[in-house]
C-alpha cells in the first residue's frame, strides 16, 4: 500500500469516525421516542410548533422533508421536488419511524428524525440510494394535517381525530346496540353531553346525528375521538333551536364507543328466524311510520327486504307467509317514499309488489300517484283505471281519474296553443325571409333613377313630353316609326 492508498484509508477511518460520533451525539440530544425506548427512533426539535395538537392516526398529513446518510448524502427531498408530500397516518404507507415521529409533532414544527434500520428499510435497504442496514436521518417541517375522512363520499364532511385508539378489529355494523358518551359542540360552547344506548342505524329516534351514526361505524370498542363534521350531516338546513345552533352549521362532537353488542346477521338464520326477524323489522317499521319518521320507517323495511330477498329453503306455508311479508313491505316503502316525494323509488317499490302480486290494488293505485307525482298523468291513469276494473266502487281510484283526465286536458290545450304559437312564429320568420328576398331583386320598370333610361327606349330616342311627365310609362312607336312593323 502507498502514501496516497494509506492517505485515503485514513480520510475514509475519520469520516466513518465522525460519522459515529456525530451519530452518538444525536443519541444523547435527541429523545428517543420508540415505543419500546431501544433508540430506534431518536427526535430532535429544531422548530417548535404552534398549538397543543399533534396528528392522530388516519390523519392526512402535509409535510416537508429531506433525507440523509449519516455521512450526510442525500437521498431525497421533497423540497427539491418543490411539492409536500401527503401521506396516511398509521396506516402503514411510509416507514414506520415516520409513523411513530410525525405522530409527536405539532404544526409548523421542524425536527430531525434519526431512524434505525430496522424501523426505515431494515437489510434489504431501497436501492440503489439506500444501502442494507442503514440509519437514516429526516429533516421533516410540519406543514399541516386533516383528520382521517370518514364521509361516504370523501368529501371531507366528517372528520376523525382520534384521542383514544380502540381495541380489537371489530367495528359495529348496522342494527348493533351501541353504548356511547358523546359531548356536542358549537362554536366551542358544548350544548349536549349524555350516554345513550341505541341500535346502530336508528340513530335518530334517540336524537343522534347522522355523522356520528356513520363515523361509529369505523370506530372500535373502547376508541374515543374528536368528530368534525358539515352541516349536511348535522343539523342540516334546519338547525337546532333549542340548542342555539343556526341553519347549515358545522359542529363538533368527542365520542366515545364504550360498548357494543353485534346485531342479528341475515346469514346466520335459518328460514324462519328470518321470517321471525323480519316480522319484528316490520313492526318497529310501523311505529316509526306512525311517528312520522319516515327515513327509519324505510330502513326496517328495506331490513325486511334484507332478510327475505333470497328465495332459499322457503315451502309451503313458509314460502306464503316469507312472498306476504315482501308484499307488505314494498307497499309500505311505498307509502314512505311517496310521504318524502322520492316518487321514482316509490314507483319501483310498487313494480316489485306486482311482480309477487299483478293484481294488487295498493299498488296499482300508488304506483299511479308515483306517475302522477312525476308528471305523467297518462300513464297514471292506466293505473287507476286497472283499480277501478278490480273494484268498481273504489272512490279514491275514479277520482284520481279525474284528476288525471283535466291534467291531460290542461296539457293538451297548452301543446296546442304552444305548438300554434311555434307556427305561427315559423310563418311570420318565412314571410320576413320572402319578403326580404324579394327587396333584392332588381326592379325591372325602375332605371337607376327610377323611370326608364333612354338606352331602354326603341332606337335610343329621346324622351317625349308625355313620357317626361310620366318616367314609368314607356311610349312604344312614339315617333311614328314602324317600330311594330312585321309584328
Amino acid at each position: 500500500m502507498n502514501v496516497v492508498e494509506n492517505d485515503q484509508a485514513v480520510i475514509v477511518i475519520v469520516v466513518l469516525l465522525f460519522s459515529f460520533i456525530d451519530y452518538q451525539a444525536a443519541r444523547m440530544a435527541a429523545i428517543d421516542i420508540s415505543p419500546s425506548k431501544d433508540n430506534g427512533v431518536l427526535k430532535e426539535i429544531i422548530k417548535g410548533g404552534t398549538g397543543d395538537e399533534t396528528p392522530a392516526a388516519g390523519s392526512k398529513v402535509t409535510v416537508h422533508y429531506t433525507g440523509t446518510l449519516l455521512d450526510g448524502t442525500k437521498f431525497d427531498s421533497s423540497k427539491d421536488r418543490h411539492e409536500p408530500f401527503q401521506f396516511d397516518l398509521g396506516k402503514g404507507s411510509v416507514i414506520k419511524a415516520w409513523d411513530i415521529g410525525i405522530a409527536t409533532m405539532k404544526k409548523g414544527e421542524v425536527a430531525v428524525l434519526t431512524c434505525a434500520p430496522e424501523y426505515a428499510y431494515g437489510q434489504s435497504g431501497s436501492p440503489p440510494t439506500i444501502p442494507p442496514n442503514a440509519t437514516l436521518k429526516f429533516e421533516v417541517e410540519m406543514i399541516d394535517w386533516k383528520g382521517e375522512d370518514l364521509s361516504p363520499n370523501k368529501d371531507g364532511s366528517i372528520e376523525r381525530f382520534q384521542i383514544i385508539p380502540g381495541k380489537g378489529y371489530a367495528t359495529p355494523k348496522d342494527s348493533a346496540l351501541v353504548n356511547i358518551h358523546l359531548v356536542g359542540k358549537y362554536n366551542d360552547q358544548v350544548f349536549e353531553e349524555r350516554e345513550v344506548q341505541f341500535p346502530l342505524g336508528e340513530g335518530e329516534d334517540a336524537g343522534i346525528i347522522e355523522g356520528v351514526e356513520k363515523a361509529l361505524e369505523s370506530f372500535k370498542s373502547g376508541e374515543k375521538s374528536r368528530l368534525k363534521i358539515k352541516s349536511k350531516y348535522a343539523f342540516k338546513k334546519t338547525g337546532k333551536p333549542e340548542f342555539n345552533i343556526p341553519p347549515d352549521a358545522d359542529v363538533e362532537y368527542i365520542v366515545e364507543l364504550k360498548s357494543f353488542e353485534k346485531g342479528v346477521e341475515c346469514w346466520s338464520l335459518e328460514a324462519p328466524q328470518k321470517i321471525e326477524q323480519a316480522k319484528l323489522f316490520k313492526e318497529k317499521g310501523t311505529t316509526y311510520f306512525k311517528a312520522n319518521k319516515y327515513n327509519l320507517a324505510i330502513k326496517m323495511y328495506k331490513k325486511v327486504i334484507e332478510f327475505l330477498d333470497y328465495d332459499s329453503n322457503y315451502d309451503g306455508d313458509l314460502k306464503t307467509e316469507r312472498n306476504n311479508l315482501l308484499v307488505s313491505a314494498h307497499l309500505n316503502l311505498a307509502l314512505c317514499y311517496l310521504k318524502t316525494d322520492q316518487n321514482v323509488e316509490a314507483k319501483d317499490s310498487c313494480n316489485k309488489v306486482l311482480e309477487l302480486s299483478p293484481k294488487n290494488e295498493k299498488a296499482l293505485f300508488r304506483r299511479g300517484q308515483a306517475y302522477l307525482a312525476l308528471a305523467s298523468p297518462d300513464i297514471a291513469v292506466k293505473d287507476f283505471q286497472e283499480v277501478l276494473k278490480l273494484e268498481l266502487k273504489n272512490a279514491a281510484a275514479a277520482k284520481q281519474i279525474a284528476v288525471c283526465n283535466n291534467l291531460i286536458k290542461k296539457q293538451l290545450a297548452k301543446e296546442k296553443k304552444l305548438y300554434a304559437n311555434m307556427f305561427d312564429k315559423f310563418a311570420q320568420e318565412d314571410k320576413q325571409k320572402e319578403e326580404e328576398k324579394l327587396r333584392q331583386q332588381p326592379d325591372v320598370m325602375r332605371g337607376a333613377l327610377g323611370e326608364w333610361g333612354q338606352e331602354e327606349r326603341p332606337g335610343g330616342r329621346d324622351a317625349t313630353a308625355f313620357e317626361k311627365e310620366n318616367p314609368n310609362i314607356l311610349m312604344l312607336n312614339a315617333n311614328g316609326t314602324g317600330e311594330f312593323k312585321n309584328m
